[in-house]
């Protein structure tokens, strides 16, 4: 594989313009309807309780995702996205391994996420790594668009 994972802060114009571009494409999926959960802040991404990853293909962020801390053992995964024209090639999933093994590091024993229903290649991800469906939480709960999902990190 020719890309690079490295930690990058969460908010600056690089990461965030990333975040825009997964939002953008999820509303629209969705038919114009905005996700449920709310755009975390940086410091949602900050260690002690998180790390925000981004690929890098010849200098380029091509993807991208986080995790923050949902609760004393629990991660949560949050703003995966690869960029278009870069999917196909294993980033999604080498990007997800990244962030379990961060999500270990700092000490969870659990991930959970949210995914909507319109995005196939996500659930087809996740489910494939080894997430299970779980009830809905928070914001999402009762989003019918919303798909969740848990993983045990051992």
């Amino acid at each position: 594989m020719g890309f690079e994972i490295r930690a990058e802060p969460f908010g600056t114009p690089l990461t965030q313009g990333m975040a825009d571009a997964q939002q953008a494409e999820l509303t629209a999926r969705h038919h114009g309807s905005p996700g449920s959960g709310a755009m975390p802040g940086p410091e949602y991404f900050q260690p002690p309780d998180g790390t925000f990853l981004v690929a890098f293909e010849d200098g380029e962020a091509i993807a991208c995702g986080g995790v923050g801390r949902l609760d004393g053992t629990t991660g949560e995964l949050r703003r995966m996205y690869v960029l278009p024209a870069h999917r196909g090639k294993g980033l999604g999933r080498a990007v997800l391994e990244h962030l379990e093994d961060a999500a270990r590091r700092l000490g969870y024993t659990r991930m959970r996420l949210e995914t909507g229903n319109e995005a196939p290649e996500a659930l087809g991800l996740y489910t494939s790594a080894g997430y299970e469906p779980i009830p809905c939480w928070g914001p999402f709960a009762d989003d019918p668009k919303s798909r969740c999902f848990e993983k045990a990190l051992y």
